[in-house]
């Protein structure tokens, strides 16, 4: 596998995740994220895995359409997007498609979920890519993000010719893990006590 720009699950670089594993099966829990759903997780990445460009075609072509969500890859230079950041981002993206399809909830990936959260807030936000744009994504923004992340995915799991009911399953599995992993990644928004 390609080495990915700033890619760092698993690396020694990523901080400990502030919470205690019984706080993370408690959000398992809380999103109802079962074993049945890792099954159909790996099922639904061998669907998306060789889509992933035109997955990430779309959820591209959403944010690009839309100047305040593109705001946060613009160049404070010339106001203008900077290309470089997005396709490093959309390279880790990619990836962020086959870590959540892969269902690996250990340790190292509920570390890189932390990460994320602090590569959207101000206090890690551009650092990765050494770039000079929007210093912050909106709490509002990242959790309001769910619903095209989730709602995309479907007609790519359809078109799969699966049957119905496990089309749904996938579905079911694909939402619960973007919900889970959205509400890690907002701790750096709220105060300790408040997460």
């Amino acid at each position: 596998m390609t080495a990915i720009a700033g890619y760092t699950l698993g690396q020694d670089s990523v901080p400990r995740a502030p919470i205690r594993w019984q706080e993370f099966e408690e959000l398992e829990q809380s999103v109802a994220l079962g074993e049945e759903d890792l099954r159909y997780l790996r099922l639904a990445g061998e669907i998306l895995l060789p889509r992933v460009e035109e997955l990430l075609d779309v959820w591209y072509g959403f944010v690009g359409s839309h100047p305040h969500l593109l705001a946060a890859f613009v160049r404070k230079e010339d106001g203008k997007p900077d290309e470089r950041y997005l396709a490093a981002v959309r390279r880790r993206f990619g990836r962020w498609v086959e870590d959540t399809c892969a269902a690996r909830f250990d340790q190292a990936w509920l570390d890189y979920q932390f990460e994320i959260g602090r590569r959207h807030h101000r206090s890690g936000k551009n650092r990765t890519d050494g770039v000079a744009a929007a210093e912050h994504v909106p709490l509002r923004h990242l959790v309001a993000l769910i619903a095209p992340i989730v709602l995309t995915v479907r007609p790519f799991l359809a078109q799969s010719g699966r049957p119905a009911e496990e089309v749904d399953k996938m579905h079911a599995a694909w939402t619960k893990a973007v919900v889970l992993q959205v509400a890690l990644w907002t701790w750096p928004y709220t105060r300790p006590e408040d997460f």
